[in-house]
Parts: C-alpha cells; structure tokens; sequence
C-alpha cells in the first residue's frame, strides 16, 4: 500500500507525493504528456531530441547539470512512443534546487543555438550506434512498418531517419517546446523525506507562476483494423537469424490488455515458461525465444521472437510455426481434451511474478515517484492497479488469447543474416 496525496495548480500542473521518512533523499519527477506520437512524419525523432534540449540550458540557468551536481543529485531521462519522463535525486534539504531547476525549463528553454548543434550531434551518435551499426538496430523499424500502416507508432521513438534530427531548426524546438512542454501536459511526483505541506508550498511557489499553455491536439489518424496475415524478410550483418511474429493488441486500460501482458510472462518470463521449456530447451532449431507487449497507450502489439541456430527457408518457417503454435495452445483452458492449455497454476505463477516486481520497484522511492507520476497521468488509483492482475482468470487469459494470437493478424518479420537471398 502507497500512501500519497494529491493537489493541482491553477495553471493545470497535477502534483502526487509521497512522504519516506526512511530515507534522507527525495525524487523529483516530471511527466510530460507527449512523446513520438506527437511528431509530424516529416521530422520524426524530435520528442526524443527534447529529452537531451532539457538539458541544454534554460531561460535562467546555463548549465542544468552543474547545478545538480552542486546540490548533491544526479538526474535521468526517458522517451516513448507516448511520455517523456525526467526525474532527479537529491538529499531532501535540497528540495528547493530540484523544483527551481525543473519550473525553469518548464517555463522555457534558452533555445541556444550551441545547445541544439550539441544535442543534435549527440542524438544523432545515438542513433548511429543503437539503430545503424548495432546488430538487430533497425528491427523496430521494420516491425513497426508492417504492423501500422498511418498511426504514428509506425516510427520508432529514436526517429524514421537521421536525417530528420540533422535538418531540425530553431523555430521547429520552439514550436514543439510551445506546443507540449507546459504545467497542463505534465504530472510532477515527489517521493521521499519531505512533508506534504512542504511540497504544497515549494511547488506553488516554483510552479504556480508559469502560465497554460494551448498543446496541440492529436490529430492522426486511427490505425484500421488488420484483416490478413503480412510478412517481409530482411537481411542484415547479424550473428543469427531472427523470426518475430506480432500481432495488434489493446491499448492500456483497454479490456485484454492485463490478460497479454500476463501471457507473455506464461511464455516466456523463467525457467518454467513454456517458450523456455519447449522452444529454448526443447527445439535443436531455437538459440533463444521470448515473448513481451508493446505497453504502449492506444493499439500497441504482442511479440512473439525467436533467434535461430539455422539459416534457411525450412528452418525460418519451422520457427514461425513453434512460435504461434506454441502461443495459440492458450487458446483453450486446461483439460483432459485439451492437456496443453493454459492452467491455474501458470496464470498464478505469472500474476504473483507481476506482484514480487511491482512490490520490489515500490521500494524505492525514485521507482514509486515515477509510478505515481505515471497513474495520476492515467487517472488511475496506484494501489488498485494491481488488483486487475490478480482478478485475472484462466478463461480470460483463454479468452483474450483467442482474440489476440490470430494467425490472420500475424505480422512476420524473417530477420537473415547477411548473405543469404531475400
């Protein structure tokens, strides 16, 4: 159980803390409500270029990070397809620092032309390394085209090509900054040893002044409905070949979202899963196989992969076939007519597996602030989320996987290596 309380600003800013009188530490985190989705598709890559612009210098401070390291703390970020997340640490006496720091470049950026010169050069190394020169780097790229079609989930959160962050100009970070960067597109969590009437007055007095701002509507277009198996084949410089067959899934909140990610941990999460036992331990052709969801806030996808000890036209089929077969036996609830369904004891298994990692990461303080962050950005109660998993049945993991591993609404993707004939 997490107790935290919660309060809003004028200006639209939602605040959640809670107080952790164990530790001498406090984190401060700021959620924003955009990520990659709120790109235009010819300048793709920019919310994850803003993730490094933030630390670039503000409107009253030059150097974001020396700062920080002056009031003991240190501080990270990330970016997804739909948030953009950034958090510091600092001992609790330091409060003060943390807030001023992040209302700064809420308030504004120093939109320094040096700034954007070295984060583009940053992000654009980034890019090189993770999704250019890396083994498997640009399978996102290729997964995502076949699975979506207009949605901008189509474009991995690093960006369809590097040229997008070299042409990025001034007028486009200020546009972007206006357009979502404000208190009324953004959850501020705290977590740790400072009280709650503390956080109310320090907060308002750093946050309250800095006005709303209009943010740009989401206006793409809905992804439609898949109605036919899609596949493509790729080669690349990479060790092994690589089979990964997805398939669309519900959103987050949505009904079956729960049931798909409890039924890749039955697949794929330990030694007793059935992709390990079955696929990894049990196929000559399989190196490694797992199974994971895109997590993602509208219509994301299931995973199923699969690396493979073969190269050739039988084996990649054999492996997509084990795959889904494999997959598809959650169809049915166990039985005597149906030995190889889904069974009480590995849905329990997977929903206390859920639990041990969500008791663990509300152990930290940092890992609570992001938490709450993220549920007051959902609307949602931290402290019934996992309720929903443990309410989950065998039938609906039947039921859901029924709806969700159709084999007419597979998108396969044949990774080879280099050499071999597409």
């Amino acid at each position: 159980m997490i107790n935290y309380s919660t309060f809003s600003l004028d200006n639209g800013l939602r605040v959640i803390h809670n107080h952790d009188s164990s530790t001498a530490m406090v984190c401060v985190n700021i959620l924003y409500n955009v990520g990659s989705r709120d790109e235009d598709s010819s300048l793709t890559g920019l919310a994850h270029l803003f993730e490094h612009l933030m630390f670039g210098g503000s409107l009253h401070i030059s150097d974001f990070d020396a700062e920080m390291e002056r009031a003991g703390g240190m501080n990270n970020a990330w970016t997804s397809d739909d948030f953009t997340n950034f958090y510091d640490i600092a001992p609790a006496v330091n409060l003060d620092t943390l807030l001023w720091l992040e209302s700064d470049r809420m308030l504004s950026l120093a939109f320094s032309p040096e700034s954007l010169e070295v984060q583009r050069s940053v992000v654009s190394e980034e890019f090189k390394q993770t999704h250019l020169n890396r083994p498997y780097g640009d399978l996102m790229h290729h997964l995502r085209r076949l699975l979506y079609s207009v949605h901008p989930y189509r474009i991995p959160t690093i960006g369809a090509d590097l040229s997008h962050i070299e042409k990025v100009s001034m007028e486009d970070v200020r546009e972007f900054f206006f357009n979502h960067y404000a208190p009324n597109n953004a959850v501020l969590a705290i977590s740790g040893n400072v009280s709650e009437e503390e956080v109310r007055e320090k907060v308002s007095y750093w946050f309250g002044d800095i006005p709303r701002r209009d943010i740009k509507p989401r206006l793409y277009p809905s992804e439609p409905p898949q109605t036919s198996p899609r596949s493509a084949t790729v080669c690349g410089d990479v060790p092994r070949a690589l089979v990964v067959v997805a398939f669309p899934m519900p959103a987050y909140g949505e009904e079956g979202y729960v049931e798909c990610d409890l039924i890749t941990d039955i697949l794929s999460s330990g030694r007793a899963a059935r992709y390990y036992r079955r696929l990894t331990m049990g196929d000559p052709l399989i190196a490694e196989a797992d199974a994971s969801i895109s997590g993602s806030e509208e219509a994301g996808f299931l995973m199923l992969k699969a690396s493979l000890n073969e190269d050739t036209p039988e084996a990649l089929e054999s492996v997509r076939s084990r795959l889904i077969s494999e997959a598809s036996a959650l169809h049915m609830e166990e039985s005597s007519t149906h030995p190889d369904g889904v069974s009480e004891g590995e849905v329990r298994r997977a929903v206390n597996r859920y639990l041990t990692q969500n008791e663990f990461r509300s152990q930290s303080f940092t890992g609570r602030a992001q938490a709450l962050a993220m549920a007051e950005m959902h609307g949602e109660d931290i402290n019934s989320i996992a309720t929903l998993y443990e309410a989950v049945t065998v039938a609906d993991i039947a039921s859901t996987a029924r709806r969700v591993i159709d084999p007419n609404r597979a998108c396969t993707l044949f990774y080879r290596t280099k050499g071999t004939s597409e």
